[in-house]
């Protein structure tokens, strides 16, 4: 880099060798992660190539027979376990989560703030078999006795509708799998979530209120649009979240390779298929169908965080202008 001095005289500006370094090892940490993930998939898909090369892949993804006896493995039954008890798990922790981040920054007082967003990061750090044991010994029989006959009372006979809630409510299911999961994921949401409402700027809501708006009014069209990518970032970290959840899931969701409507039904996902069955793999063929699954899990989350990066993106554009 260079600059003219008042006399006309050209100084050559000389770089410090520390700073030189320090670019070199952030530039090498930036790469290493790079480095993982296509080492992460090579390795995925070096070990699934049997499978893959034996089945298929387009037959390996929408085949729902999984047998290890007769060595017949397709992943529709684990993917499809995965897409349903992550969806809900959504829908049931996105609405919770956001209005707990609205109550602690908007309407709750100084000390239960502090209060609940401590009891918020407790929620995140237990560790996910306590939420398991808890679900199996705890939540499922309060689901069979009294949670699922009542939606089979109610819901269950609305046309179209009753197709979710058919079966023999035993709290071992895709339900009650969600509930457990979407617990998990409501710290990760809400801690997020609030953050970034803490980051509106106190004039702006100020001056609404000053305008005569409403506490309703202020959050629906100064707060949320305001702080709308940041709760994009954290639905999208709870979604990461609940994609690869093991433990907790393996407890309640019953690890049974079937594709049913019913919520009420057993099922399996890719990690409770991984967790459950790797230690049984006496074969090539069954243990390249294992890794084949990761492989699906891997691309599927690849997949999923880069379309929510996207609409990231387009809301921060948004935002800006």
């Amino acid at each position: 880099m260079a600059f003219m001095k008042p006399e006309g005289l050209t100084v050559k500006l000389r770089k410090d060798p520390f700073d030189l370094l320090f670019q070199a090892l952030t530039a090498l940490a930036a790469l290493a992660v790079l480095a993982l993930v296509a080492g992460f998939f090579l390795a995925l898909y070096r070990e699934a190539s049997l499978s893959l090369g034996h089945f298929g892949p387009w037959r390996f993804l929408t085949t729902a027979n999984w047998d290890p006896v007769a060595e017949a493995f397709g992943a529709l039954t684990s993917l499809y376990g995965t897409v349903v008890v992550t969806t809900l798990a959504l829908l049931m922790a996105v609405p919770v989560a956001l209005g707990i981040a609205i109550f602690v920054t908007e309407v709750a007082p100084g000390p239960l703030r502090g209060l609940i967003g401590g009891a918020i990061e407790l929620l995140a750090a237990i560790p996910s078999i306590i939420y398991g044991m808890w679900g199996l010994f705890t939540l499922a029989p309060i689901m069979a006795e009294h949670v699922e006959p009542a939606l089979q009372q109610s819901l269950g006979r609305v046309p179209g509708l009753g197709l979710l809630f058919q079966g023999t409510p035993m709290g071992i299911d895709v339900l009650t799998a969600s509930v457990i999961l979407s617990i998990m994921i409501i710290p990760f949401t809400a801690s997020v979530a609030r953050d970034a409402f803490n980051l509106t700027p106190a004039v702006v809501k100020e001056s609404a209120y000053a305008l005569g708006a409403t506490k309703w009014e202020v959050l629906w069209q100064v707060v949320l649009p305001f702080s709308r990518a940041g709760v994009l970032g954290g639905v999208v970290l709870s979604l990461g979240r609940a994609l690869g959840e093991t433990m907790a899931v393996a407890f309640v969701l019953g690890n049974v390779h079937q594709v049913k409507a019913s919520l009420l039904e057993a099922a399996t996902t890719i990690t409770v298929t991984l967790a459950n069955e790797f230690t049984e793999a006496d074969t090539d063929l069954y243990l390249s169908s294992l890794f084949a699954l990761a492989l699906v899990l891997f691309v599927l989350s690849f997949l999923v965080l880069a379309v929510a990066k996207v609409f990231l993106l387009r809301a921060e554009r948004r935002q800006a202008r």
